[in-house]
């Protein structure tokens, strides 16, 4: 296969376009042209479309487009195009571009972070012109983009019959040989899904940082210690990606000093967006994602260094703990780090149900556990099995009404309570492991204070109640004789 470099009066003959060639955009555009297809690029910046043909030519065939026109024109109908730019303002900008030069049939899909309520003005604006938009999350990094990712499109079910060969033949492969994409649903259900994907990554990466500050302030062990044991974990129900990285980055010695890479990084982890987008959303949605919430407001707790130095706080005064009950200890942690990533994984999918039923998309949650076995960043042994629970009962309640993790959660309740508590005792945060376990305690609870909340309601505000013993909405004349009146 060569490279070319076309004028728009050379013909139509590229299989897809792809505009905006940062990273990700440049690497997808590689996937492509690997796989066989003809690719047209553009970037606004034009050096930038031909030092990608001049160092990458011979991995496919290209075709440089200076002007969105000249792509446009290098595309054999139905003509495809990718934009891979900044979500916000320069998407919009971009499809101002390329909307005019599209035809009825053609389809435009936005592989960026787009937030999914964009997604679905810009589907309802571009269909009105006979043009299909395709939201399409896309996971793995620059390196899932060259390598394989995991797409997660959404759009007309037209739209994606026309792109799934495409999309099928540069998707991460799952152990299976299954490509990891699927049709999420329409609209914005794919940018939807990217997005609680990130939340469920959020959760992850706080809880596994957890279990890091539990092993190395409660058992004592030091970064290369603590490497070989999540090395350990990983070969095990644990296994992922996240896990593997996390070794990785714990064994590595900084060249400069000498000391543990971990200590000479600062610790104040920084955030783009999506994560506080999930939670915003389940808040709308009314879908409880506590673990998502607590790693958000870990993440924004750890730059606030003003707060954190602000005052001397006294602490427990606790030594870390000797071999033996170290090594025991580490595997209370174990435990508690599954229960508690399982957890969170089920209220990423109960809000998957939840935005799937309040815009009508029909999403299978058993298809997405599916397309997140390879590729995405929160690729996981477990997801297979995910995948197996929804196959067995599409409309399971949530993730933990399954039987078989209901018993993991059951046998490691009492490995997870220990933890939790051991946290406490040594001062150590660990928000996610016990916002994940209340959360398993709530569900598991016949009767919760909100009952006692919702009194307190109808007493200040007049806010009504329901009965146990019988139907109805109610009110209790606190300021009066206290009696009780039927309400509405």
């Amino acid at each position: 296969m060569s490279s070319s470099v076309r004028n728009d009066g050379d013909g139509p003959g590229a299989d897809i376009g792809v505009t905006g060639l940062a990273v990700m955009g440049r690497n997808l555009a590689r996937n492509l042209a690997r796989r066989g297809h003809t690719v047209a690029v553009h970037n606004r910046t034009e050096s930038r479309t031909r030092a990608l043909v001049e160092e990458f030519g011979g991995e496919g065939d290209f075709v440089a487009a200076r002007t969105p026109g000249e792509l446009v024109a290098a595309l054999r109908p139905p003509r495809r195009v990718v934009i891979m730019v900044k979500a916000g303002e320069p998407t919009d900008a971009v499809l101002d571009e390329f909307a005019p030069l599209m035809e009825t049939g053609d389809v435009l899909i936005d592989g960026g972070n787009a937030h999914f309520a964009d997604t679905r003005r810009r589907e309802r604006a571009l269909r009105a012109r006979g043009l299909h938009f395709v939201g399409t999350g896309i996971s793995g990094g620059e390196e899932g983009a060259l390598h394989g990712p995991s797409l997660m499109p959404g759009g007309s079910a037209e739209a994606y019959a026309s792109l799934r060969p495409m999309l099928e033949s540069i998707a991460a492969r799952a152990p299976d040989g299954t490509p990891c994409t699927t049709h999420v649903g329409p609209d914005g259900a794919g940018h939807f899904v990217k997005m609680v994907h990130n939340g469920i990554e959020y959760a992850d990466m706080q809880l596994i940082g957890e279990a890091y500050h539990l092993l190395r302030d409660v058992a004592g062990y030091e970064p290369a210690r603590i490497a070989e044991v999540f090395r350990e974990w990983n070969r095990g129900r644990l296994d992922s990606y996240l896990i593997a990285i996390t070794a990785d980055v714990l064994a590595h010695t900084d060249a400069a000093t000498g000391r543990p890479f971990v200590d000479v990084v600062a610790d104040r982890a920084e955030q783009k967006g999506t994560g506080r987008w999930t939670v915003q959303t389940a808040l709308d949605l009314g879908v409880p994602v506590s673990g998502i919430a607590e790693a958000v407001f870990a993440r924004s707790l750890s730059g606030h260094t003003d707060l954190r130095g602000a005052a001397a706080l006294p602490g427990p005064a606790r030594g870390v703990l000797g071999p033996d009950e170290a090594a025991h200890f580490a595997a209370r942690v174990e435990q508690a780090l599954y229960a508690s990533k399982i957890t969170s994984y089920a209220q990423g999918w109960n809000m998957i149900a939840g935005g799937s039923a309040e815009y009508g998309w029909d999403i299978d949650p058993g298809a997405v556990a599916a397309i997140w076995r390879a590729g995405c960043i929160i690729r996981a042994a477990f997801l297979d099995r995910i995948r197996a629970a929804f196959a067995a009962d599409r409309a399971l309640p949530t993730l933990l009404a399954d039987e078989h993790f209901a018993g993991e959660l059951g046998r490691a309740q009492s490995d997870w309570r220990h933890v939790v508590a051991t946290a406490a005792a040594h001062g150590v945060p660990a928000p996610g492991f016990s916002a994940a376990l209340a959360s398993y305690d709530a569900l598991r609870s016949p009767r919760l204070p909100a009952a006692l909340t919702q009194a307190q309601r109808d007493y200040f505000g007049a806010h009504t109640y329901r009965r146990t013993d019988r139907d109805g909405v109610f009110h209790t004349l606190w300021g009066g004789d206290r009696s009780e009146v039927p309400a509405g």
